[in-house]
């Protein structure tokens, strides 16, 4: 997978990295309106507790919170709603077989402008138990230590 994805980052989940262990980065299209798109322009994008479901063939991104837009007018927008993400049929199969074998958590990890469109970069997850957590922040700070030490 190429890691090197050109555009402007708007938002990046941190909580992702902190409670899985990411594999797996893959570049998905998401289904918004218009007042949506200008408010993660803004940069009203919250990731708390976001999540990619397969329902009846298709990804959905649930949980993702974007602000509505103050100037929409009258357009009643839904903060909370679930939106579908733009993947091959192929890669869908892929991901809903690998969650529904081996237990893990597809979760987005940002969200950025790639030629003009807003795309989500997902990833899949297994996450952490206690001792992992422990693990990495021994290892942060050591690595740490040694920076200050040089």
């Amino acid at each position: 997978m190429n890691r090197k994805i050109a555009g402007a980052t708007i938002a990046v989940n941190k909580k992702a990295r902190h409670l899985y262990e990411l594999s797996e980065f893959l570049e998905a299209g998401i289904v918004l309106t218009g007042p949506e798109v200008k408010s993660i322009r803004a940069g009203k994008v919250n990731f708390v507790d976001s999540y990619v479901d397969f329902r009846q063939g298709e990804a959905w991104l649930v949980s993702l919170h974007i602000a509505p837009y103050a100037n929409a007018g009258c357009v009643a927008q839904q903060p909370d709603s679930p939106r579908k993400l733009l993947l091959h049929e192929r890669e869908i199969s892929r991901y809903a077989g690998v969650v529904a074998q081996k237990g893990l958590t597809v979760v987005p990890v940002r969200v950025y402008f790639a030629r003009g469109r807003v795309k989500v970069e997902i990833a899949l997850g297994r996450g952490k138990k206690l001792h992992d957590h422990r693990e990495s922040l021994k290892r942060r700070a050591a690595e740490r230590d040694m920076a200050r030490g040089m």
